[in-house]
């Protein structure tokens, strides 16, 4: 699976990765102290809709556009509000003309005391990410695989906070690569917040990466996942999945709300959502 994301900003696996990722950051600021969020594929930043690479596939507006025209309802609306203020703060004349990757949406909701570490590997990406983010002392961009930082950049010096792993699956072997990077990862920092997102395309293999987790021997692992379709004889993208360690104790009852409501906006023929412990609770 080729997931070069300018071709996808904004889509349904977009909206169902960040609504998250936004719930998990707005926990971590209900206590005072300093948290980091590190983001190991911080990607460009933010995407240009108009662009030739998000033209190509329109995937954007059966994500983010057919969220934005829909009618919420009011628990749906409350949890997806910061997600949706960080989207419409990249629009500021409104519409939707750019879509805010995950830097972007975790730059907008942090306080001033909280940090950001955007990791990328690809040169023009990386230095588009440093040019965005220039002067801002809360933000570090480094140009570095991101498999890498799951080692020297843990534990981060505030001891809280939130390790991203969104991997492009350009490659054969990345969920082998994911496990394996989070087993490192949490012997490094066990006491961290892990969300690893994964394509549901090839079944077989995501759940083998599910068994693979479940048998981990880390204490917590709560698996999200949205699916836009039924699973059809040819392999396709139909889904979306976070892996959870450590979740908030809020998260499962906000994506038991949430995620159903995304199936019914976001779906076709066949759509569902799932919330389920791989290890705990």
């Amino acid at each position: 699976m080729n997931y070069r994301h300018a071709y996808h900003a904004g889509n349904f696996a977009d909206v169902m990765k960040h609504a998250a990722l936004a719930r998990i950051v707005e926990y971590l600021k209900q206590k005072d102290k300093a948290f980091r969020v590190i983001d190991t594929h911080a990607g460009l930043g933010v995407y240009d809709l108009s662009s030739a690479e998000a033209q190509k596939t329109g995937e954007w507006r059966g994500g983010i556009g057919g969220l934005l025209e829909a009618t919420l309802p009011a628990g749906a609306q409350a949890l997806l509000a910061p997600y949706l203020d960080a989207v419409r703060a990249a629009n500021p004349g409104g519409g939707m003309r750019r879509y805010p990757g995950s830097p972007a949406i975790v730059r907008h909701l942090l306080r001033p005391q909280d940090r950001l570490t955007a990791i990328e590997l690809h040169p023009a990406d990386a230095a588009a990410l440093k040019a965005r983010f220039a002067g801002d002392f809360q933000t570090r961009v480094i140009e570095l695989d991101g498999w890498l930082a799951l080692g020297a950049h843990l534990p981060p010096k505030e001891k809280r906070g939130l390790v991203l792993v969104d991997p492009p699956f350009e490659e054969a072997g990345e969920f082998d690569r994911l496990a394996e990077g989070l087993k490192k990862a949490w012997r490094r920092w066990p006491g961290g917040i892990y969300a690893l997102w994964y394509p549901i395309k090839d079944r077989k293999a995501v759940e083998a990466f599910r068994r693979e987790l479940a048998g981990a021997d880390i204490p917590k692992i709560l698996d999200l996942s949205l699916e836009i379709r039924a699973p059809s004889a040819e392999p396709r993208f139909d889904g979306s999945g976070l892996a959870v360690v450590n979740p908030p104790y809020p998260l499962e009852a906000e994506m038991r709300t949430l995620l159903p409501v995304l199936a019914d906006i976001l779906g076709e023929g066949g759509a569902k959502a799932n919330v389920a412990w791989l290890a705990g609770e």
